[in-house]
């Protein structure tokens, strides 16, 4: 008689004999090695090209590495939704239709893509996002929930919630009688959660992501732009930076600032390694979010 064994993989705690080359519930590789800096991040483990993620009765297989695509296999009855425009190909049989979601309004003056659709077995359906980078596979469990940056998410399945709330990081700044107020982490961010039932995120990440789990009360600095997600433990503020001949106050204009979004748990945060810079034109901050700061 041959003894059972079982495999529990280190990133998504998913459970299975170890067979297979990837894990059936997010994709790596069964013999991945964690690999730890000094300074605590962890390297997202990368998804081997078709690795195969099992959820419910349809599977999502990870094609390619540089611009990697998420094809589903739907089964009859199930169901995932996705931004419109990650869309790159689908069977016929596939049908489509569009997910309505609260506060349109305020995401289309943000700028934020309104328009979310959902895509209903049985049959093939693929995304991509048009950027290199690597798939995030995020399985959910029941009660787990995870804030993620707009403009990454790729598709998620049925059971998985959606929504979003402002992020509170911003700040103005004036020139003459001139105001604008800046959002350098965007105006919103978006939720993700598993209420009842297990479910699975796919996120977009330039570059290379890394992991980091914050102890209750630490915090790290990390450029805006590059957070990928959290979990709604964290908590975040602005975190103004000048070199030693700038002013202390943030009041005063001074090109040479530093913009940081400071993090602080408990809680994961990840980056990915491939950002847009910040904008900051410079000029007088006149109001602001809650912010720390620091002169150097």
């Amino acid at each position: 008689m041959t003894a059972s064994r079982t495999y529990t993989c280190p990133w998504c705690n998913t459970v299975s004999d170890g067979t297979a080359l990837s894990c059936p519930g997010c994709g790596v590789s069964v013999d991945v090695r964690k690999i730890v800096t000094r300074s605590g991040w962890t390297e997202l483990p990368g998804r081997r090209d078709m690795a195969k993620i099992q959820f419910g009765d349809s599977f999502c297989q990870i094609e390619g590495t540089y611009v990697p695509v998420a094809d589903m296999s739907l089964a009859a009855g199930d169901s995932v939704y996705f931004a419109h425009h990650v869309l790159l190909w689908m069977d016929t049989q596939v049908q489509i239709g569009a997910l309505p979601l609260k506060g349109a309004w305020k995401r289309m003056l943000a700028g934020l893509p309104i328009i979310m659709a959902q895509a209903q077995g049985p049959g093939h359906i693929a995304f991509s996002r048009d950027a290199p980078g690597e798939l995030i596979a995020l399985p959910l469990q029941p009660g787990q929930a995870i804030d993620v940056r707009e403009h990454l998410f790729l598709v998620a399945t049925n059971h998985v919630t959606y929504d979003w709330f402002q992020s509170n990081i911003w700040f103005t700044t004036k020139n003459g009688d001139e105001t604008e107020t800046h959002y350098p982490l965007g105006m919103f961010m978006d939720r993700f959660a598993a209420p009842q039932r297990p479910g699975l995120l796919l996120l977009h990440a330039g570059g290379n992501a890394f992991v980091r789990t914050l102890a209750p009360g630490q915090a790290i600095l990390v450029q805006p732009k590059a957070l990928l997600f959290k979990d709604p433990t964290v908590q975040m503020q602005l975190h103004f930076e000048y070199p030693g001949t700038a002013s202390w106050s943030p009041w005063m204009s001074w090109s040479h600032r530093h913009l940081w979004l400071r993090l602080f748990g408990p809680g994961r945060v990840a980056v990915q390694s491939a950002y847009e810079p910040g904008e900051d034109n410079g000029r007088t901050i006149v109001r602001h979010s809650g912010a720390s700061q620091r002169q150097w």
